[in-house]
């Protein structure tokens, strides 16, 4: 609050109780030094529930005690808390490899949430339908064309020997062999190939991830990538 909202302030206590009021122009001046400095980061009212009339009202129906600054400095500081309580940080739409940007989104937000000028972001639930994007994130999802960047692909593409290849052939048109079922090694949907190592005694002894689907996984997912435009 500046100087004019805390003398309105004033006023308006004096109204509910005239023992505040300073008939003294030295006393008066004093008290509005005072309140202005303390309550100097504390607004007058916020578009989202706080109003500081309302935390002076409140104290003299609870209380027969003059009002002080602490009295309205103490519910302004549990709305903030109780504000930042129930958020949960959204993801900032600034680019994440700009530490600094992504930071001063991420505190801005906060901010905001605390002062009462933005409503707190709830931890969305998992759904079943189609949620909306921020428009900045959609932009550049669109541009690179994935949530992974191509650099960071390329980086833990030796990592990921199966997904590599399985982009590779997407890539090249040819049919997503993990998109069905191994008949050979019975591996599941979007499930890379496994190879058993069997024992002397033919018992299997481990199995391990193959880098390539098994040639009849790759002819089946071919037919059933040709059956729809047969039909």
């Amino acid at each position: 609050m500046d100087r004019r909202e805390i003398a309105a302030l004033l006023a308006y206590i004096g109204r509910l109780d005239p023992r505040s009021i300073r008939t003294d122009e030295g006393e008066a001046r004093d008290q509005l030094a005072q309140w202005n400095e303390l309550l100097g980061d504390v607004p007058m009212a916020t578009p989202h529930g706080w109003d500081a009339r309302v935390a002076v009202r409140q104290h003299y129906r609870a209380s027969p005690y003059q009002i002080q600054p602490a009295d309205v400095v103490r519910p302004w500081e549990s709305y903030r808390r109780n504000r930042l309580a129930l958020h949960s940080d959204p993801t900032p739409s600034a680019d994440p490899d700009d530490q600094a940007a992504w930071t001063a989104e991420l505190v801005g937000t906060r901010r905001a949430v605390a002062n009462g000028i933005a409503q707190p972001a709830q931890a969305r639930a998992i759904t079943s339908g189609q949620e909306e994007i921020n428009p900045r994130l959609q932009a550049r999802l669109e541009q690179i064309g994935s949530c992974i960047p191509p650099a960071a692909r390329a980086a833990l593409a030796p990592f990921r020997l199966a997904r590599a290849a399985r982009e590779a052939a997407v890539a090249q048109g040819l049919p997503d062999a993990l998109s069905v079922r191994c008949e050979w090694c019975l591996a599941p949907v979007s499930e890379p190939c496994r190879r058993r190592r069997i024992g002397p005694n033919d018992g299997v002894r481990a199995i391990t991830p193959r880098a390539t689907p098994h040639p009849g996984r790759v002819d089946l997912a071919a037919q059933q990538a040709q059956q729809p435009a047969l039909a």
